[in-house]
């Protein structure tokens, strides 16, 4: 019989063996750090306390901080990081919310820019709107110039309600739009808000065309022509001139009439009920200012000698898009002012404002036609008058210029005795661009434009005082829009365009807040005292 040794004990002496009473191995590093090993022992201490009670703090970090609570109901935990993130759990569920300040949205609301002209209270005004709105065919046609678009900024139900927004917004008394190919939808929206329309279509299979809006309450129309440039062999174009009559309505106004809220007492001081009149048409697009006579006892027969009505003319157009046809452009551009200007001596040398979409840049030949009154267009590159393209060389000039400067060490008084600066346009060319095969533009007009007469900052204005980008899409940034007028208009303030920065924003127009691929130009014109100069 095998006897089996007693098993062995171990004493205190040999606490430090295993039970085979072979020595330990050597000691393994911990896989805790002693902060780790720290949070252990107070998360066993904090076992044994009432749970109400119970609370662990872990250290703070130059990363993380984080707080651990443990309740009756529920529990939370709460870690924010240094990436500005916070990250809160309550009762399994996680949320997400930003750990610093949301960044301020870019203030895109447009301002009103005060001109440097000294303009009386006493001088009449009028607020005019220039907007191409974009025509929905001409938008569906041409998808690659909005690909950043959503589809429901294009869609034509939520533009027109953004146009209306505009317009009740800025008030203006006469309006321009271009591209318009919903007119009478147009009209049905715009007759709730006082106003009356006339539109010209484009001729051939456009669908589009223009229009001009005005406060019936306070304007009438006179006069009322379109020119198809079509007819002149200058494509299918259109624009328009209206001579328009400010209707103030005195023996109405006057006369115990309620005119929306204002209602005007016979009983009332003569004065008193002018000035609420001007307080309540300075709303509607146009103020007015009246000389009273305190001895007249017959208004309506001291009507003529006290109360002027002015009359002006307004022109609307929209100018042909392709940049390398400047002749044809030109041709449209040089009948609407002439027409503008015989209407004008028509009606008794009337002031003229004149609107629309040029389709030329404030650095072309033609904007330099319409403030300097001439134009020599065999200076310029046909495919060059609008601006709307740059070369990157012309090849032909800057081999002639090279060669003469090379001839002028030589000879050269006979270099440039026979170097002319001109380019070759065909006499088709001539004839569309000027209607007499002469190679000079000349037009009588002295006008000025709105934009340029109103100081603004370099974050929306260029150079020439012009605005830096009136149309915006994924093919194009830039100014083609204006307001002309001539010397007998005085500028107020402009509804100044939106900067850059922020326009690039939106990633191309329309957007959730512009309903066009072109912001509108709204300008305030005052009535220039007689022998004043602009």
């Amino acid at each position: 019989m095998v006897k089996h040794a007693p098993p062995k004990f171990k004493s205190p002496g040999n606490m430090g063996r295993t039970g085979d009473g072979r020595d330990p191995p050597a000691e393994q590093p911990s896989r805790f750090s002693a902060s780790a090993k720290s949070r252990i022992r107070q998360h066993d201490i904090g076992k044994h306390r009432s749970k109400k009670e119970q609370r662990v703090s872990i250290r703070k970090t130059d990363t993380e901080t984080a707080t651990l609570t443990l309740n009756h109901t529920s529990t939370s935990y709460t870690r924010s990081y240094a990436n500005s993130y916070s990250y809160s759990y309550s009762r399994g569920k996680e949320k997400r919310h930003k750990g610093k300040a949301k960044r301020a949205i870019a203030d895109d609301k447009r301002k009103w820019v005060y001109s440097t002209h000294v303009v009386s209270p006493n001088q009449d005004r009028v607020v005019f709107m220039s907007y191409n709105i974009l025509g929905v065919k001409n938008a569906a046609a041409h998808e690659d110039l909005y690909r950043n678009v959503s589809p429901k900024y294009l869609d034509w139900d939520y533009r027109k309600k953004l146009i209306c927004k505009e317009i009740r917004d800025y008030n203006p008394g006469i309006m321009c739009f271009q591209e318009v190919d919903r007119f009478d939808d147009l009209d049905y929206l715009l007759q709730k808000e006082g106003f009356k329309g006339v539109y010209q279509a484009r001729t051939g299979d456009a669908s589009d065309g223009c229009a001009i809006f005005w406060n019936s309450k306070l304007f009438d129309i006179l006069h009322e022509e379109s020119i198809e440039f079509q007819n002149f062999n200058l494509r299918n174009n259109v624009c328009q001139l209206c001579v328009f009559k400010c209707a103030y309505y005195f023996d109405k106004l006057l006369d115990n009439v309620a005119f929306g809220s204002l209602y005007l007492a016979k009983s009332a001081d003569q004065t008193n009920r002018f000035a609420a009149v001007q307080n309540y048409m300075s709303f509607s697009g146009f103020t007015l200012s009246m000389n009273v006579k305190s001895s007249s006892k017959d208004m309506s027969a001291s009507n003529s000698e006290s109360v002027s009505s002015p009359s002006f003319l307004v022109g609307n157009i929209h100018v042909l898009y392709n940049p390398n046809r400047g002749d044809i452009k030109l041709g449209q551009v040089r009948l609407f002012l002439e027409s503008a200007q015989r209407l004008s001596h028509e009606w008794g040398d009337i002031p003229v404002v004149l609107a629309g979409d040029l389709n030329s840049m404030p650095q072309s030949a033609m904007y330099q036609f319409l403030t300097s009154n001439k134009l020599d267009i065999q200076m310029h590159d046909r495919k060059q008058i609008s601006g709307q393209i740059y070369p990157l060389q012309n090849r032909s000039f800057n081999l002639r210029f090279f060669l003469c400067v090379l001839y002028y060490f030589w000879a050269p008084n006979f270099c440039f005795a026979n170097f002319k600066l001109s380019y070759r346009w065909s006499n088709e060319e001539l004839m569309l661009a000027t209607g007499t095969g002469a190679s000079h533009l000349i037009h009588q007009l002295q006008l000025r434009s709105a934009y340029a007469g109103a100081p603004g900052s370099s974050r929306t204005r260029e150079n020439s005082g012009e605005p830096l980008a009136t149309s915006y899409h994924s093919k194009f940034m830039g100014t083609v829009d204006y307001i002309w007028h001539t010397t007998e208009f005085v500028p107020v303030r402009v509804l100044d365009t939106l900067p850059i920065d922020i326009l690039r924003r939106t990633r191309g127009l329309p957007s959730e807040k512009w309903g066009s691929d072109h912001l509108s130009l709204v300008c305030e014109l005052a009535f220039a005292d007689e022998g004043s100069e602009t």
